[in-house]
């Protein structure tokens, strides 16, 4: 599911850094892109929520933990 759910983000969102880990059908990501410069926490995580959609709505995926950086944040 990880490499799934890694493929997925990596289509969709132009990634500096990705990391994953699954505990069930319970995801935590941490992902640094600079396409989140200038955007809310919230939309931050609507972007990365746009590439699993399909996972979550099929019950694959049951809860995202989602930590959404700028490549400024991820540095601090």
């Amino acid at each position: 599911m990880q490499e799934e759910i890694n493929r997925l983000i990596r289509e969709q969102i132009a990634v500096e850094h990705l990391e994953i880990e699954m505990a069930g059908n319970h995801c935590t990501l941490v992902i640094v892109s600079a396409e989140f410069e200038g955007l809310s926490p919230v939309k931050k995580q609507q972007r990365v929520y746009q590439c699993l959609n399909e996972k979550i709505a099929s019950g694959e995926i049951h809860a995202v933990n989602i930590r959404a950086l700028t490549p400024a944040q991820w540095q601090a």
